[in-house]
């Protein structure tokens, strides 16, 4: 078991996790589970040795964590790490179509003196949802530019430990890929009240990911990875063709991904044979040769068809994660046939937006922003 304890209540995420974004309930993609059976997936996830477990306010408006909470009822408190996430308004908010709920920082919402009061209120009515008295780890979920940079939203996520809602405290970006240079300057400013933080890596997604590994190891954040397997490629049953159903989100990627995916799977499978690892697990194993990587999260998906894999399987799959070290020939060899940089347009800070008003997920550089840039390496135009 791969757990850590800060303190007698608190559990560090562990080497494996099941997100409550998996089996299409609350988010777009694949075959739709009905509630009973995302439940029953959970506790098979449990069972089979999985002992962390994510989920936000946002998701299915409250009503993942109430899952969850059935899900792991009969289930001993203190043998799983529960993390939640909180930052989007769904109670004074108003939704704005595919754009979902605006931040609980939105000026028309409230001021600063009005965040503190906002996070508590949120990490309680989550609690309640979820059946329980405490977070192992909340975070702040797809912060807009007041996120990365207020330091009077950081004082209200260390207000949630004060309060002992929570052990640990982090930041959880997303969900489009980007933000990079926000998080450099998140970190360097505020990492006394960041344990841990979440983002997109996987072998055909290091960029940009894997610039944020290095600030968050210099600053000893832990990194939790979601998007691990890559849109299902790394499940092995996402195949040229593949057939989505309306409204999937993976529609959205661009053109060609599946035909290029599954050919640089081919490149990889080798090193995942000669390892003995299936192709996600060499997803998952790779991730976590990267300091500070400690948990990876992929997302678990019912693909439509007669020749899709289960999904039973792939959480067991993931399960069974051996302990891998990859040479560094290997990690190198990964990388180069994965390698994604310069592919799309990334969110969050960047000179590409000068001369706007800051929007929900992209802004302006701001003048603190370039000199981390520059010193980490980050191209504010990307």
């Amino acid at each position: 078991m791969a757990s850590v304890f800060k303190n007698t209540m608190t559990m560090n995420p562990t080497k494996t996790a099941f997100g409550t974004w998996s089996g299409g309930r609350y988010m777009h993609f694949g075959e739709r589970m009905e509630e009973a059976d995302l439940e029953n997936l959970i506790r098979q996830a449990y069972e089979d040795g999985v002992r962390t477990f994510l989920t936000a306010d946002v998701y299915g408006v409250g009503k993942a964590e109430e899952m969850l909470a059935r899900a792991l009822k009969d289930i001993d408190r203190d043998t799983y790490c529960l993390v939640g996430m909180v930052g989007h308004d769904i109670y004074e908010g108003q939704r704005a179509g595919s754009r979902g709920y605006a931040r609980f920082t939105h000026p028309d919402l409230r001021d600063e003196s009005g965040y503190a009061e906002y996070l508590k209120t949120a990490a309680e009515k989550s609690l309640e949802r979820c059946g329980t008295d405490r977070f192992d780890l909340i975070m702040l979920h797809n912060p807009d530019s007041i996120g990365y940079s207020s330091a009077a939203v950081w004082e209200g996520m260390r207000g949630l430990k004060d309060a002992g809602l929570t052990g640990l405290t982090g930041i959880a970006p997303g969900p489009a890929n980007g933000f990079t240079i926000d998080m450099a300057h998140c970190i360097e400013q505020f990492h006394e009240d960041i344990d841990w933080a979440m983002i997109i890596l996987n072998p055909m997604e290091p960029w940009p990911g894997r610039y944020v590994l290095p600030i968050a190891n210099e600053f000893k954040v832990d990194v939790i990875t979601r998007v691990v397997d890559y849109g299902g490629i790394f499940h092995d049953d996402v195949k040229p063709n593949h057939f989505f159903k309306d409204g999937d989100h993976r529609t959205y990627r661009m053109e060609g991904w599946i035909e290029q995916g599954n050919e640089k799977l081919e490149k990889m499978r080798p090193i995942a044979e000669a390892h003995g690892l299936t192709m996600l697990q060499l997803a998952c194993v790779w991730n976590l040769n990267q300091p500070p990587v400690k948990c990876v999260a992929p997302t678990f998906i019912q693909e439509a068809g007669e020749n899709a894999k289960c999904v039973q399987d792939k959480v067991a799959e993931m399960a069974q994660l051996p302990d891998v070290t990859f040479s560094n020939e290997e990690m190198e060899t990964i990388l180069e046939i994965g390698n994604n940089e310069g592919c799309m347009m990334l969110k969050g800070a960047s000179t590409r937006h000068e001369g706007i008003e800051p929007q929900p997920d992209h802004w302006p550089m701001r003048e603190e922003l370039v000199p981390i840039a520059e010193k980490w390496n980050l191209n504010p135009a990307w």
